[in-house]
């Protein structure tokens, strides 16, 4: 019974994982946004709750520190670390406009903007790309299940084909390795 579950979940993460083959186009639109970017002045700006808000942070510490390569370190910043800030804006403006409060401080026409959410829909995240979309950033998500109002906000919306959350997840992580192996390897040359 446990090997059935085991094997029922690998089965479904191999499905998932040959379906991504069919995303490189957005990936390298992606990734080469985010070389024009820093290569402008510009920095990359990632949020997202719970475990997105884990993936956000890896992210950027993969560009802020090193992916692989050893190379200058890379202008990124999670906005789900600093606990007082998302405490005190919570507490004031209310937790739907968290991300966007942030971004009200820190965002550039030259950045990256990237949302993760895996139901497509957390309205904080929503609020967080309207208003860079609106201010004239680059927005980009990952997100899961049919992309939800993600599809209609950001560049490109990079959906997992998905509904299960574990899965989608997983994926995200996988996104962000790949396309911080793209940007740092032409950073490292």
């Amino acid at each position: 019974m446990v090997n059935d579950e085991i094997n029922q979940q690998l089965e479904e993460h191999i499905e998932i994982c040959l379906q991504l083959k069919d995303f490189s186009e957005m990936i390298i639109s992606l990734s080469n946004s985010i070389i024009k970017s820093i290569e402008s002045g510009g920095k990359i700006l990632i949020f997202g709750n719970g475990g997105s808000a884990a993936d956000a942070q890896h992210i950027a510490a993969e560009l802020v520190g090193r992916f692989k390569y050893k190379r200058k370190g890379l202008p990124a910043l999670a906005l789900t670390t600093d606990t007082s800030a998302l405490t005190s804006i919570s507490n004031d403006f209310g937790y739907e406009n968290v991300f966007k409060r942030q971004l009200e401080a820190l965002i550039d026409k030259r950045d990256i903007v990237i949302g993760i959410s895996t139901s497509g829909s957390s309205i904080n995240v929503i609020n967080a790309l309207i208003y860079s979309k609106e201010f004239g950033a680059n927005t980009f998500g990952l997100s899961g299940n049919d992309g939800g109002d993600m599809n209609n906000i950001c560049d490109i919306n990079i959906v997992i084909p998905s509904k299960n959350t574990a899965r989608i997840q997983e994926f995200h992580i996988l996104l962000g390795h790949i396309i911080c192996g793209i940007v740092d390897s032409h950073f490292s040359q």
